[in-house]
């Protein structure tokens, strides 16, 4: 008995390791040494073939005009579902179409500092820590707000068209903020410096 016991363990055992029918040698290369070697064939940076990051598509910001007077407005932004929202249980909970307003629901704890990128002085002397400041298009001048947000250790955003037309913005600076269930928008005119001042290398450094 303990020899058949001895018998079927060895047996097990040679199972486990033993190899039963032809065999042969993995042709594949290793996948991760495979990406590996490929890495290291690859150029160090491939910003060279995009150009530069300020002429970049997601680089450019909405357009909006320039503010010539001070004017304060009100905004509800509506939203309207495009789909319908249904519980696990298949009932509607939601249909097509309905509006609401998000703010009922939801509270944006920061303000939202609007300018071109030549009043960039200005919104870092009016953003409080949490704001977020986003540059507006429309003018020649053309920036990276990567370089900008690092040099002033403050990140920048840009203005998208969505949120430009969410909040029917048209013009710069302009500051949006929440009061109750509405934002708020105020708008500012700025003293303009001329024409020769604006083109000094002075101003324009401050803009790299």
């Amino acid at each position: 008995m303990l020899v058949l016991g001895a018998f079927v363990v060895a047996a097990t055992a040679f199972g486990q390791t033993a190899a039963i029918g032809r065999t042969w040698a993995i042709a594949e290369p290793d996948a991760l040494s495979e990406i590996e070697a490929r890495v290291t064939q690859q150029p160090k940076s491939v910003a060279d073939r995009f150009g530069p990051r300020e002429k970049w598509s997601a680089m450019q910001s909405a357009a909006l005009g320039v503010a010539r007077a001070n004017r304060k407005r009100t905004v509800v932004p509506f939203h309207t579902l495009d789909f319908e929202i249904r519980l696990p249980n298949g009932k509607l909970l939601y249909p097509k179409g309905y509006t609401f307003n998000p703010l009922s629901y939801v509270s944006m704890p920061q303000r939202l500092v609007v300018v071109h990128p030549r009043d960039l002085d200005w919104a870092i002397g009016q953003a409080r820590a949490s704001d977020w400041i986003l540059l507006a298009g429309g003018h020649a001048e053309t920036v990276d707000p990567i370089a900008i947000g690092e040099r002033i250790s403050r990140p920048l955003f840009v203005l998208e068209e969505r949120v430009r037309d969410r909040l029917n913005l048209s013009v710069a600076p302009v500051i949006v903020a929440q009061v109750g269930q509405r934002l708020e928008v105020t708008e500012f005119a700025l003293e303009r410096m001329d024409a020769a001042t604006m083109n000094t290398p002075a101003h324009a450094t401050n803009l790299r």
